[in-house]
């Protein structure tokens, strides 16, 4: 445009017939064509830069969104089925997500042994109230894991309901000989589920241990979540040395509410209950590890974990296929867009999270760490729905280096970037250093699958997952280029 007005003043300026006017025109073509002079000679307007890595941000999504891969990956994982630790489930699971990250040609793809626990659930889990006024009533049951069986022909006496230790306490002798009803709900109050999850969780963990030092035979919990369903929610429960290894067995919240109002009607009914868990002895398993190497910084580590393991009444799906899904898929997206971060970002698969975090405390103590630093690491284990922020560990410098980022993810969904941390695998690393955050999304709903035989492939959202990957590898890469 600056051109053709040039050569439009040029002409003008040199046309006889335009020029044969009075001096006045004369006057005013010439202003025009200086004018038209200056704007053809002048600099171009200098367009404003777009913010950096929003272009980049922008690619990342469009090709995550289009090709959905995280929910690729959990269709692989759940189709194994639970992946119990030291299972052979678990055992196929390490083989094929180490041939998935090879596949996808990720850097240094390798696997680190870690020594882990061994326990069956069995075949038999039985439960059900008998009662001389309301008759016999079936109960929804599993074993808790750790939990040993009960004997061979069950368990079949009355029954104390609790909501607290300190309320089985003071009840003395009476709980002697009863199986121990714990039965506190979790709180609906709280706005975040994993707040309500950590207060309600001492009676699973702990339950067994209160009802031996009270005399009781068994202990019965309600399974932890916000919803009455028919689905018990198994997890890890521990014993204690000097006291008696009794049985610990979930009943479903609507078990629970059974029998709480049975107990109300007939205080004298009997709980029959059998399962054949049993504890064996500990075996060899992996963690699963690859990376894209950082081109400039290459012994200095951002971390992406999830766990491979889960429990056996569901498919694993979102706890934690999800992020396992999540995690992969971030350092595939920018492998295929050919980026090359400064720091390496790798990924780990942690296995053994539920059932003692064994593999999460062995890669952090590995000889392999002696010649890496690892700056960030960062957990997925919330579940695959829709992502809301990042918890920030490393107080306020480490918020103050991140929140300038947050442009990145607004477009995306993301609401906040806060002070918090990680969780269980990435947990060890803290000793030297490292700096713990998490992926946080929705937890409304984390609780009705958890745990449990509803935690299926189905229960992801394909789109929900697969902006967590999205997420990630952002975050991921703006950390490996500006740490």
């Amino acid at each position: 445009m600056r051109i053709f007005g040039f050569w439009t003043a040029l002409l003008c300026y040199n046309n006889p017939s335009f020029m044969a006017g009075k001096n006045i025109v004369s006057l005013s073509c010439s202003v025009i064509l200086l004018s038209f002079i200056w704007a053809a000679l002048a600099p171009a307007e200098a367009q404003p830069e777009r913010p950096p890595y929003l272009e980049l941000a922008e690619k990342i999504a469009r090709k995550g969104l289009e090709e959905g891969y995280a929910y690729t990956i959990v269709q692989k994982l759940t189709r194994i089925g639970g992946r119990l630790t030291a299972s052979p489930q678990a055992t196929a699971a390490v083989e094929l997500m180490s041939q998935e990250m090879q596949t996808l040609g990720f850097d240094k793809v390798h696997l680190e042994p870690t020594i882990v626990g061994r326990w069956v659930r069995g075949s038999v889990e039985e439960g059900r109230i008998i009662s001389t006024a309301l008759g016999s009533i079936p109960i929804s049951v599993c074993a808790l894991g750790g939990s040993e069986g009960t004997p061979e022909a069950g368990i079949s006496t009355q029954v104390l309901e609790v909501r607290s230790f300190e309320e089985l306490r003071k009840f003395g002798e009476k709980a002697r000989g009863k199986i121990i009803f714990f039965n506190r709900p979790m709180d609906p109050t709280h706005i975040d589920t994993f707040e309500a999850y950590g207060q309600a969780a001492d009676q699973r963990v702990s339950g067994a241990v209160e009802a031996g030092k009270a005399g009781g035979v068994a202990a019965l919990v309600r399974s932890l979540t916000l919803v009455e369903d028919d689905f018990p929610h198994t997890g890890l429960m521990r014993y204690e040395t000097g006291v008696a290894r009794l049985p610990a067995i979930s009943i479903s919240t609507k078990g629970a509410n059974v029998l709480s109002q049975a107990l109300e009607k007939d205080p004298e009914l009997v709980v029959f209950l059998k399962t054949s868990s049993e504890n064996l002895s500990p075996v060899t398993s992996y963690n699963v590890v690859g990376e894209i190497t950082g081109s400039e910084k290459p012994q200095e580590i951002i971390l992406l974990g999830a766990h491979l393991d889960s429990w056996d009444l569901g498919e694993g799906a979102h706890d934690d296929g999800a992020g396992c899904g999540q995690v992969i898929d971030a350092l595939r997206l920018i492998k295929q867009l050919g980026l090359r971060p400064k720091r390496t970002i790798r990924a780990v698969l942690f296995m053994d999270e539920e059932f003692g975090g064994t593999g999460g405390r062995d890669y952090a103590r590995s000889e392999l760490r002696k010649a890496e630093t690892h700056l960030v690491a960062i957990e997925s284990d919330r579940g695959g729905f829709l992502p809301l922020g990042f918890d920030i560990g490393g107080g306020d410098a480490m918020l103050n280096k991140v929140r300038p980022w947050e442009y990145l993810f607004k477009p995306l969904g993301l609401c906040w970037i806060r002070p918090g941390g990680g969780g269980v695998d990435i947990g060890p690393l803290a000793a030297s250093g490292t700096i713990l955050t998490g992926l946080v999304p929705d937890s409304q709903r984390y609780y009705d699958f958890h745990h449990c035989s509803r935690d299926v492939l189905e229960a992801v959202h394909p789109r929900e997952l697969e902006l967590g990957a999205v997420d990630l590898a952002i975050f991921s890469l703006v950390l490996a280029d500006n740490f």
